[in-house]
């Protein structure tokens, strides 16, 4: 067979290459046109719950911030009177020496609750991960069963187990020889109102807590303890080097949402005892309800609320800052 050999004769210099068939273009830029529409899909299936969530919380957020600076009492509001009054309603609130007292109470009071819940709860978790099956489904059934209790279900009950004259508390302290304590009013100062109140609120978050914290216990390799035991690391030592770097963005999360909670709690502190005695157990919360509800002096509730927000934010940072970290680095 005889080769065939061909020749292609380059095309002189300035000539206009041929142009490509229509359908290779048209293929060109519909590919173009669905890779935009692909990149834009996950934006538009997120688009309306994005829509919902803005308006359901981002709107009552500008409400608030629009009507601080308003003068917005009650003529006001029935005659729908619009009056801006600037920052006097910040002026207001920070020159009353019972805001920096009562935000000192919460803070302290914020801080007290969480880390005795949180500790608590932690207990717990490592607690239930040694106990025998049975046992452990008796004590998550019973967690279940105070997590279920309505909150002002378990508010009436502690009120009856601290009352001054017919209290089970006071009643079993005297039988066990503590005499003092019969007729012993816990309601009589802001301090030891405010002790139970936060007694009832650990009851009611260690549940969560524990459950929380027990399910990311659970997700630890056995391996590692065993790998512990083998080295002879003590409870403890195995506690820091094992179980602590496995919980620490769990427990990181559950301490910020327990600040979240904790910090705006409102029924149990009003159904007590309505922030009394004489205002000693009010926290932010009940102020801005005995200013916006009781006064009707909606524009200082809602600067009160804003300041809320400010505080409840320094509180946080570092919490939300630890919890915004990535492998590649710190923010």
């Amino acid at each position: 067979m005889t080769a065939v050999k061909t020749t292609e004769t380059a095309a002189p210099a300035g000539s206009i290459p041929p142009a490509l068939p229509p359908a290779v273009t048209g293929g060109a830029r519909k590919r173009r046109r669905g890779g935009a529409f692909d990149r834009a899909l996950p934006y538009l299936l997120l688009a309306p719950a994005l829509i919902a969530i803005l308006w359901l919380i981002g709107w009552p957020v500008v409400s608030v911030f629009v009507t601080s600076f308003r003068q917005l009492n009650l003529g006001e509001l029935v005659r729908g009177e619009i009056v801006w009054t600037g920052l006097d309603n910040y002026m207001t609130v920070l020159q009353d020496e019972r805001f920096w007292e009562v935000s000192l109470r919460t803070v302290v009071f914020t801080v007290s609750v969480v880390v005795a819940s949180v500790g608590m709860g932690l207990g717990i978790a490592l607690l239930m991960r040694v106990l025998t099956p049975w046992v452990r489904i008796a004590l998550q059934i019973a967690m279940l069963c105070a997590w279920a209790m309505p909150i002002l279900a378990s508010t009436t009950v502690y009120q009856w187990m601290f009352d001054q004259n017919y209290g089970i508390l006071n009643k079993t302290l005297v039988q066990l020889g503590f005499d003092s304590f019969a007729g012993y009013s816990w309601f009589s100062s802001g301090s030891s109102t405010l002790s139970v109140v936060g007694l009832l609120i650990v009851w009611q978050a260690i549940p969560f807590l524990a459950f929380s914290l027990y399910a990311g216990l659970v997700g630890i390799p056995r391996d590692l303890y065993e790998a512990a035991g083998i080295d002879g690391a003590s409870g403890w030592q195995t506690f820091r080097a094992v179980t602590w770097p496995e919980i620490r963005s769990l427990l990181l999360m559950v301490t910020f949402l327990s600040v979240l909670w904790d910090f705006k709690v409102f029924a149990q502190i009003w159904v007590f005892r309505e922030g009394g005695p004489s205002g000693e157990s009010t926290t932010l919360p009940v102020l801005q309800y005995l200013e916006g509800i009781a006064k009707s002096h909606f524009g200082v509730a809602a600067a009160i609320s804003v300041l809320m927000m400010v505080i409840l934010g320094l509180i946080t940072f570092q919490y939300l800052r630890k919890l915004l970290q990535t492998e590649e680095g710190k923010i």
